[in-house]
């Protein structure tokens, strides 16, 4: 309700909404939603179509906020889970043994999701390749972050994180490439993954080792976001900082991506604030009609996802 004061511990509708809006397109949605709109509107306009679609390499969709938009929501929700095991007296060696243990999980259900790990075969393996890994990197960073750090200490980190991201990929030369090269097959990112995975890298032109860094920055910004909805301000405040917040990471990402596109394939750090900033817009927007305003009878089915998207994700991906 408008107003009222929220415990720490109280889960905020709107993020379970949120993260369960986007598990919808990922198991299957998009097909759906696609259909029904070439029902009234066949061809789709080149446009609209775009949107469906992930982009080659440089660019960016709809379809391509999904991954991104996972990241953060689990950015957002990680100051109201970490205070609720403060509230329940845990200490910072429980808090941090819970963090190791779900890294461990969650990489290892994303080998199963798609490093072949199922097949026991050692040739097909693929160690690092999957969105569940790239939440536990991020989801890991970001925790020390929120047990170690402040506040300005995270926001100066999440700079670091994307400023040193531009720095390697534009100044590290790339053997046989030279520096600042952002190829599908000539980039400091992959090299890294070719180097130091070999042949348990999956073989595409997505990058993992190096992107680990803007992986950390997305769910940073997340947290920025949970946080500022744990904050006791006016709920009508939030959701102006939040729009605010949106609007800027929309401007930023398009401006630096002119010296540093916005591809995510590489998770560029252009990339990272335009994501987010259609990330924090969607938040704002989810935050205002079902916490706010209260119209909560059309999330039930986006809630019970949200509340489960792991075993979902995985169920999809197995």
């Amino acid at each position: 309700m408008a107003g009222e004061k929220q415990s720490s511990a109280e889960r905020i509708l709107s993020v379970d909404a949120l993260r369960g809006f986007d598990m919808f397109w990922i198991v299957g949605g998009v097909g759906v939603v696609h259909s029904l709109i070439e029902v009234f509107w066949n061809p789709l306009p080149p446009w609209l179509e775009y949107q469906f679609h992930h982009v080659d390499w440089q660019g960016f969709s709809a379809w391509d906020l999904i991954m991104p938009l996972f990241l953060f929501v689990v950015g957002v929700s990680m100051p109201f889970s970490f205070a609720k095991r403060l509230e329940q007296g845990e200490n910072k060696r429980l808090i941090y043994r819970h963090v190791v243990r779900r890294v461990i999980i969650l990489w290892v259900l994303g080998m199963i999701a798609q490093g072949n790990l199922l097949q026991y075969d050692f040739s097909k393996l693929h160690f690092y390749s999957n969105t569940l890994q790239s939440i536990a990197s991020g989801y890991l960073v970001g925790s020390i972050a929120l047990i170690e750090l402040g506040r300005r200490g995270r926001i100066v980190l999440t700079g670091v994180l994307l400023l040193g991201y531009w720095a390697l990929m534009a100044l590290v030369p790339v053997p046989g490439h030279g520096s600042g090269v952002l190829e599908p097959q000539a980039n400091l990112a992959l090299y890294i993954d070719q180097t130091l995975m070999g042949r348990f890298r999956a073989d595409n032109t997505y990058s993992w080792i190096l992107s680990s860094m803007t992986f950390a920055a997305t769910v940073l910004l997340g947290i920025m976001g949970g946080e500022l909805l744990r904050s006791k301000l006016p709920p009508y405040r939030k959701v102006a900082w939040l729009t605010a917040a949106g609007a800027a990471g929309l401007g930023l990402g398009q401006v630096w991506g002119v010296e540093f596109p916005i591809i995510k394939h590489l998770w560029t750090s252009s990339m990272v604030l335009y994501a987010a900033g259609w990330s924090f817009l969607m938040l704002a927007l989810f935050y205002l009609v079902i916490d706010v305003w209260g119209f909560r009878k059309w999330t039930l089915f986006f809630i019970v996802i949200g509340m489960n998207a792991i075993a979902v994700y995985m169920a999809v991906e197995v």
